[in-house]
This record gives C-alpha cells, sequence and structure tokens, in this order.
C-alpha cells in the first residue's frame, strides 16, 4: 500500500450514541434486541465492537449507518442527528456489494458519480483510492476476475472514494482466509492512519479487534439468551503500532476481552 497524499476533504467526525435502544416485533411479541446503551466516538478514533452472534453488534451499525431506526435515544455524528443513510457515513460489508458489470476502477467511481462531482475530481479520486489499496494493475478487471481479498480491497476503495468522515464496517474480512485476512487488517490499520477517518468496525474475531482498535467496545446478551444486547465494557488497547500477535501484552488484552465476551449476564 502507498501514501496516498494530503489532499483529503472531509475532517473525520465524532460519534455520540445516547440512550440507544432497538425493539423488533415478531410472532411472540415485542423483542427488546439492544438495551439502551450509551457511548461516543472521537473524530479519527478506530473503535471495533466483538461479542457472540446475536448481541446487537451489527443491529448498532445499522443504527448508526441509518439504515434502521432506534427505538429510544439518538445517533449524533459531528452534532448532527443520524435520520437516514448518508455518503458521510460509508459503510462495508461482509458481501464486497460490488457492481459484477462494472471494473473495479467504475466500481470506485460510481459514488463520486452518484455525487455529480466533476470529472475531473473523479479521476482524482479513483486514482487515488485505487493506488491505496493497491490496485492500480487491475483497474480494468471485472470482479469475477478478482480474488476475495482484492475484491474487498475495491469494496474499501469505493467506500472511500465518497470521502466519507466515518466508515463503518460490518465483518468485512470474515468471509477470507486466515492469511489474506491478516495481510487485510495490516493494510486496513495503516490506511487509517493515513486518512484518519473515525472507523466503527464489527468483528467476531477479539484477535483482530486487538490488532487494529484503539478501543474495543464488548457487547454481550441478546434476545437468544433473554437479556438484551448491551455495553458490558470498553478496552483501552494501550499497545504501539507495530502491533505483535505472539506479544505478552497483546495477549493479556486478549485474554481480558475473551473473559467479558464469556462472562454470564446475571
Amino acid at each position: 500500500m502507498v501514501h496516498i497524499g494530503a489532499v483529503r476533504k472531509n475532517e473525520p467526525a465524532g460519534i455520540t450514541i445516547t440512550n440507544l435502544s432497538k425493539d423488533y416485533e415478531t410472532s411472540r411479541g415485542i423483542v427488546q434486541a439492544m438495551a439502551p446503551l450509551s457511548f461516543s466516538v472521537k473524530a479519527g478514533e478506530f473503535i471495533c465492537v466483538v461479542g457472540a452472534s446475536g448481541c446487537g453488534k451489527s443491529t448498532l451499525l445499522r443504527l448508526v449507518a441509518g439504515f434502521e431506526k432506534p427505538t429510544t435515544g439518538s445517533i449524533s455524528v459531528d452534532e448532527t442527528e443520524v435520520n437516514g443513510p448518508s455518503p458521510e457515513r460509508g459503510v462495508v460489508f461482509q458481501d464486497y456489494g460490488l457492481f459484477p458489470w462494472l471494473t473495479v476502477w467504475e466500481n470506485i467511481a460510481w459514488g463520486p458519480r452518484q455525487a455529480h462531482l466533476n470529472r475531473e475530481l473523479i479521476n482524482e479520486r479513483c486514482d487515488k483510492y485505487i493506488k491505496a489499496v493497491g490496485l492500480e494493475r487491475f483497474a480494468k478487471r471485472y470482479p469475477n476476475e478478482l480474488s476475495g481479498g482484492m475484491q474487498q480491497r475495491v469494496s474499501i476503495a469505493r467506500v472511500l472514494a465518497n470521502e466519507p468522515s466515518v466508515m463503518l464496517m460490518d465483518e468485512p474480512f470474515g468471509a477470507l482466509d486466515a492469511l489474506t485476512r491478516s495481510g487485510m487488517q495490516t493494510e486496513l490499520f495503516h490506511l487509517h492512519k493515513e486518512i484518519e477517518t473515525t472507523v466503527l468496525f464489527i468483528t467476531h474475531s477479539i484477535e483482530e479487534a486487538v490488532v487494529l482498535a484503539d478501543r474495543v467496545v464488548v457487547m454481550t446478551g441478546g434476545a437468544a439468551k433473554g437479556v438484551p444486547g448491551h455495553i458490558r465494557d470498553v478496552v483501552p488497547i494501550d499497545l504501539p503500532e507495530d502491533r505483535d500477535v505472539t506479544g505478552e501484552h497483546f495477549n493479556e488484552l486478549e485474554r481480558r476481552i475473551t473473559e467479558l465476551v464469556n462472562m454470564q449476564d446475571e
């Protein structure tokens, strides 16, 4: 991955979540999927959210993205309340979501074109972010000609081309093999240091969270357990940029978060 230069237009944004909850109506009545929770993300911070399946991680991300409405509470991005989706909050999913009939370059250009940017700016952004993810040689390829890891790079570049203030990432590396996943984690870590966009990253992998995050939000509970999803703790990751997954402190943090995830709800 190469340096992309200091040409970013939008500043990273902070996120404030206040008394946020979500209920769903089912055949058995109303189910509280997520209990009221509050926390904040500083502008430029990389936050990972971990927890077992069903604890509300993806629900939280969908609410921040504006895809769903909260039952109670509010979400604000730089003091502006979230009332629906916005290109200022770019979303990267596990399934890539690329347009198969468009080339790599055309996929990355799609967002800026929808924003009616001029051709020069579209070209500038596409060139910048295709270089950022190291796919210049594949600009004219189609998604079905790429590996899974390369497709996910295109997905990330496509979101970055909108220059969002916040990136929301829902298990983006979950479908990749272990070696590709490790490489993508390293690339994302360094890319974040370059562009400083605020990141909210959902993952099942505790090791991945410790590799990437400034802080890890640990969620637990869930409707299947009869306890609404909620935040158990927020763990600061006080590690250097060059993180060693075999290091003693890395493993201490990993063990601590594992214990929090597995702790029984009273």
